[in-house]
């Protein structure tokens, strides 16, 4: 987590100087605050050789956080202290590292932490989309009411994470089989069969002759391909991490044919249902917008808002900058500008929500519709490639005979 250098007046009139961890700058300021300090100067230390992501096998599964505040809803909603609440859910944890999590979570709160500070500690549980909603709901006195809305909305997020896999597994599986068998093919059938047409000194077609080249150069230099697989892969996944690569990325997956239209949906889909569940809990509309740029889960779709937020707060409509952008269809904005019109903007919001949502299940089955012919025909395409590589010289040998 990082850590903020601060300097401040604190309680007792005396100025002091410190460290506060915290997820982000605003959230190192909330923490000071809520000590009695007067801050004088906030700015993060920078650290050298340690990173403060979590790592691949660190973070809690979403099933986790979802059952906590649906659980930690109900407790408070009984009118159970949010102490002896956290204390019961702690003692039903059984995850090993969000028991931890939640343990630390109830010694901050004893502690007289804020509850969403407290949460903001652990970012592998609880994000920054997460903390906000929880803090709003401190604010307004209507935590038990954000934690069960905070609930259904990570629900319906899950469900569509699912359903998509669940589309991707089956082209998944069956383009790693053809990869597998055709590396077997090339590295044990094809030596054999080369063999019989060397010594038969047949003319070989171009497909046969890179047939036969690229059997040898993988069966020669195995190792060396296997170093430019994972070289390529560690290669792309650093462009991929870099904001320009990212943007780049990002980009092209919106212009895919057929998926770029997936990904497009999934984006305002992260995008509507965010932004309302922020509206909804109280947060302002600038904030709102900054907290779900950082969710949205695209760079194209991330700048876009940040370029919104920049609208907003000098007094420029909502939907000013999507209109001019060709990643937004212009639906969206219309519904955006109903919305800010009429004062409607949450209902807005959630009809966009649904309204994509509906158009996401329906793309899905039709993907699952036609991947398996387009598969098929894909594999056709390459075993046929492969025989007739194989098969059109033996043939003309025979003929020749």
């Amino acid at each position: 987590m990082p850590s903020f250098y601060y300097k401040a007046i604190n309680t007792e009139k005396q100025s002091t100087v410190g460290f506060v961890e915290a997820p982000t700058l605003d959230m190192a300021a909330d923490v000071l605050i809520e000590k009695g300090y007067i801050i004088l100067g906030l700015t993060e230390k920078k650290t050298r050789g340690k990173s403060n992501k979590v790592g691949l096998f660190q973070g809690i599964p979403l099933k986790h956080t979802v059952v906590f505040s649906r659980q930690l809803s109900i407790l408070i909603s009984s009118s159970i202290p949010l102490v002896q609440s956290l204390k019961i859910l702690l003692r039903q944890t059984f995850h090993p590292r969000f028991k931890i999590m939640v343990a630390e979570i109830v010694s901050d709160v004893e502690g007289g932490m804020k509850f969403s500070s407290a949460l903001a500690k652990h970012p592998a549980a609880f994000d920054n989309f997460f903390v906000n909603i929880v803090k709003s709901g401190e604010t307004s006195g209507k935590l038990d009411e954000v934690l069960l809305y905070m609930a259904d909305q990570m629900e319906k997020d899950y469900d569509l994470i699912s359903r998509i896999r669940s589309a991707m597994i089956y082209p998944l599986f069956i383009v790693c089989g053809l990869f597998v068998v055709g590396m077997l093919m090339m590295i044990f059938v094809i030596p054999k069969i080369t063999a019989l047409l060397l010594e038969a000194n047949a003319t070989l077609p171009l497909t046969t002759r890179m047939l036969i080249g690229t059997s040898n150069f993988l069966r020669n230099f195995w190792w060396l391909t296997i170093l430019l697989l994972i070289g390529g892969f560690l290669l792309i996944r650093y462009i991929v991490k870099t904001p320009n690569g990212k943007y780049a990325w990002d980009s092209a997956k919106l212009r895919m044919p057929v998926f770029g239209s997936l990904f497009q949906k999934i984006a305002i889909v992260r995008f509507a249902r965010s932004l309302f569940t922020l509206i909804s809990g109280g947060v302002t509309l600038p904030k709102g917008f900054k907290i779900v740029s950082e969710v949205v889960g695209n760079s194209v779709y991330r700048e876009l808002i940040l370029e919104t937020v920049k609208e907003v707060e000098s007094g420029n409509p909502i939907a000013s900058v999507f209109e001019k952008s060709p990643s937004v269809p212009i639906m969206v904005s219309q519904m955006l500008n109903v919305g800010e019109k009429t004062g409607r903007l949450d209902m807005i919001l959630d009809k966009i929500a649904s309204f994509y949502s509906r158009e996401i299940d329906n793309l899905l089955r039709n993907l699952v519709t036609l991947i398996e012919p387009i598969v098929m025909v894909v594999i056709g395409v390459a075993v046929g490639l492969m025989i007739a590589a194989i098969i059109l010289p033996m043939y003309n040998l025979a003929s020749a005979i």
